[in-house]
């Protein structure tokens, strides 16, 4: 069991989510809002994607960034910045020709998907370890070996934490050899992401031999997403975990009852601390996850 769990809100994520909920942060003030909030009841990290304002379409704009970690900073609540670069690699294709992208696309290179972390420096970024077929239809998310290794080796030499997204156990398979290679100081960080198809089924018999795979030393959290994401909270902290809740995965407090990121969370805090465990402060989170010192402006 871990017993200094970090807790990390994902305010809006990518998903055709902001129809569903008018909780749903959409432009750069309303997500920074969110992340204070989050941080507020009890995260020590907030994940961020951003949204073009005018329609809540997901975005790779550096200045939508610039603008949502601005307002969080110049707020003064201190929590820890996650900033999603996982943009840019979904690949929708036509069926009757798989050499032709269709509307939905956005596929770049692997540097193509981090100037906002060039530019803003936070604290971790998210690196997505792996290609899958994304949902229903013809939908494909694309990150090879060869745009991993040259996402990685950039991430690193900005001295940014990479957070390393495992979407099934082949991601992490390789997300391991990354960290004998050498392209992930320590310690590493992994999130175990289970429930999206079609990735990782949310089965706790498969979280738990996916934990049993992670190299010595390492760090990681755990999600599931719907219904599942606050059994998962409990079943993260007890086979050693973190933890991470949010609108990005899940839009419900209880059946038929819309949620905030600030009650997701206060949900996740109270399954922590009645397991016996401590909620990390931010500061406790740098310490564990062996951040570097970042100004605050």
């Amino acid at each position: 069991m871990n017993h200094e769990v970090i807790v990390t809100c994902a305010l809006t994520g990518a998903g055709d989510t902001t129809r569903r909920s008018p909780h749903v942060p959409v432009s750069p003030a309303q997500i920074a809002e969110s992340a204070i909030e989050a941080a507020n009841a009890g995260a020590a990290v907030v994940h961020i994607h951003v949204r073009e304002p005018e329609t809540g379409a997901p975005s790779r704009d550096v200045a939508l960034y610039r603008e949502a970690v601005r307002l969080v900073k110049e707020s003064g609540v201190d929590v820890v910045v996650n900033l999603t670069a996982g943009m840019g690699g979904d690949l929708v294709i036509d069926a009757e020709d798989p050499l032709k992208p269709v509307d939905g696309t956005d596929l770049v290179n692997a540097h193509d998907r981090l100037p906002h972390v060039e530019e803003l420096l936070p604290d971790i970024c998210t690196l997505d370890c792996g290609s899958l077929n994304f949902g229903e239809g013809n939908q494909l998310y694309v990150s090879t070996p060869d745009m991993l290794r040259t996402g990685a080796k950039r991430i690193q030499e900005l001295g940014v934490k990479p957070e390393l997204e495992i979407f099934d156990t082949g991601n992490l398979w390789f997300a391991t050899k990354m960290v004998e290679e050498g392209l992930i100081d320590p310690p590493p960080l992994f999130q175990l992401c289970m429930g999206i198809p079609y990735g990782a089924p949310p089965d706790p018999g498969l979280l738990q031999a996916m934990v049993h795979l992670l190299p010595e030393g390492a760090q990681w959290a755990s999600f599931a997403i719907g219904r599942d994401q606050m059994p998962w909270v409990a079943q993260s902290v007890l086979l050693g975990g973190h933890v991470r809740v949010g609108l990005e995965d899940n839009l419900y407090l209880a059946r038929g009852v819309k949620a905030t990121n600030g009650q997701l969370v206060e949900r996740a805090v109270d399954i922590v601390q009645k397991l016996g465990a401590n909620i990390a402060t931010p500061g406790q989170a740098r310490e564990i996850l062996g951040l570097k010192e970042r100004a605050n402006a």
